[in-house]
């Protein structure tokens, strides 16, 4: 039986030394090179899924040969290259969506994606930069760290792009609201001011329209109790409305 049959992830097939064995656990952690004393093995992860906090482990091993074997058996890093393609296709959809997003919620979904998109290509370039460290000669390997730096930088682009678009729809919605209460205010102050306007008038109608007998002096002065509690109305509006706009 294989060594390796301690250690799901890990391919059947791959037969490390001991001294890598060593260093690994029953889960694959984080994207990192482990160094052995003539082999060397690279753990990457799977392009993350939205709302998924777990990743699935893909494996490369080189061997003391100098000779690469991906998670399937096959040789050399080719696998390597179409997980960098996975990512930068992922990272193209998420950016025709954001310039195309209509609706918050759909901008938010893009945001819990490029999120883990950022992290999970970052630590597969400084993975990438760990096995160079221990195998400069791979040419191949480079190419594909220089493509991981232009995926990583796109991927933090792209995150920047979904907060940022978030926090100006926010400031966007707060500026409408804002302008719909001052619209409100405005139409209340200037209900107000006409309420006041007939607020004496109406008093002095009350007053003198009780069911009591009045004075005859009073019985004959309705236009000028009239025009008086205008004139009132028209004074409290007029005040009013030179206090509030010196305030302003």
């Amino acid at each position: 039986m294989s060594k390796c049959s301690d250690f799901p992830y890990l391919p059947s097939q791959l037969e490390l030394e001991d001294e890598i064995l060593d260093q690994l656990s029953n889960r694959p952690g984080n994207q990192r090179c482990v160094v052995g004393r003539d082999e060397l093995l690279l753990v990457v992860h799977e392009v993350p899924k939205c709302g998924s906090p777990d990743r699935e482990p893909l494996i490369f091993w080189r061997r003391s040969d100098g000779i690469w074997i991906d998670y399937a058996g096959g040789k050399g890093l080719r696998r390597l290259g179409e997980l960098v393609d996975r990512y930068v296709k992922l990272i193209d959809e998420q950016e025709d969506i954001i310039n195309e997003a209509d609706t918050a919620e759909e901008v938010f979904t893009l945001a819990r994606i490029a999120g883990p998109l950022a992290r999970s290509t970052r630590n597969l370039g400084i993975a990438i930069d760990q096995t160079l460290s221990q195998d400069e000669d791979t040419r191949e390997l480079r190419s594909y760290r220089d493509r991981v730096r232009e995926v990583e930088r796109a991927a933090e682009q792209l995150n920047q792009d979904a907060k940022l678009t978030l926090e100006y729809w926010k400031a966007e919605r707060s500026e409408e609201q804002q302008a719909a209460a001052d619209k409100l205010n405005k139409i209340a102050f200037r209900l107000n001011l006409l309420a006041g306007f007939f607020l004496p008038l109406v008093a002095l109608g009350g007053l003198f329209g009780m069911n009591v007998d009045l004075p005859d002096f009073v019985q004959g002065w309705f236009w000028l109790i009239f025009c008086g509690g205008l004139l009132t109305g028209g004074t409290l509006v007029w005040i009013v409305s030179r206090n509030t706009g010196s305030k302003s």
